[in-house]
């Protein structure tokens, strides 16, 4: 994460802003409080946003974009499913871990976007969702991946993992992004795989 200097006026008000989503929730979050969360008067604010859903669509659509480049890199390469899905989730921790704070908004605060964004939204999250679920298809395809899988429940069994993440990790803990992401696809990949 940089630090806030490095940050231009705008990135400090959707970080603040951000930061006082994930913890009083969009809905009680007002503009007013984010102005005293920065300091600044709540007219001056709109120099920098245009509105309060504004810095919501900012945070969820910038995070979807990371995400999908991500998993983007991932699909390129030529590995086998399994080893794909494990990069697909080691490359999805990595994302959440640069900016738990925008990912814990981004999981739990898209929802009060209005139409058409949560529209556009949830066709992101479901497309990024679905490119998994392929993952997973083609495995059981080539023979890696047991056949008698559930591809729908080992989906969801895969992002309910990954997407709790950033409400118990500890950045300054010992764990870091990259072996968390190796130890959450072993589990996660292992359990799909052929004895």
């Amino acid at each position: 994460m940089e630090p806030v200097a490095n940050l231009s006026r705008k990135e400090q008000v959707i970080r603040s802003a951000a930061q006082l989503f994930r913890e009083k929730g969009y809905a009680a979050s007002s503009m007013r409080d984010l102005a005293q969360k920065l300091g600044i008067e709540a007219a001056s604010l709109y120099s920098h946003i245009k509105s309060k859903e504004g810095i919501l669509q900012s945070l969820c659509f910038d995070m979807a974009n990371e995400f999908r480049k991500s998993l983007e890199e991932v699909e390129k390469q030529k590995l086998s499913a399994s080893e794909k899905l494990r990069n697909g989730i080691i490359g999805h921790i990595q994302v959440m871990a640069k900016d738990l704070t925008a990912s814990a908004v981004f999981m739990n605060e898209h929802r009060h976007l209005s139409q058409p964004y949560l529209r556009d939204f949830l066709l992101l999250r479901i497309n990024y969702i679905n490119r998994f679920k392929s993952m997973i298809e083609d495995g059981i395809r080539m023979g890696e991946f047991k056949p008698t899988i559930d591809k729908k429940l080992a989906v969801m069994t895969l992002f309910s993992s990954l997407n709790w993440m950033p409400m118990w990790y500890d950045p300054e803990g010992d764990v870091v992004p990259t072996d968390l992401g190796e130890q959450l696809s072993d589990m996660l990949v292992n359990g799909l795989k052929k004895n």
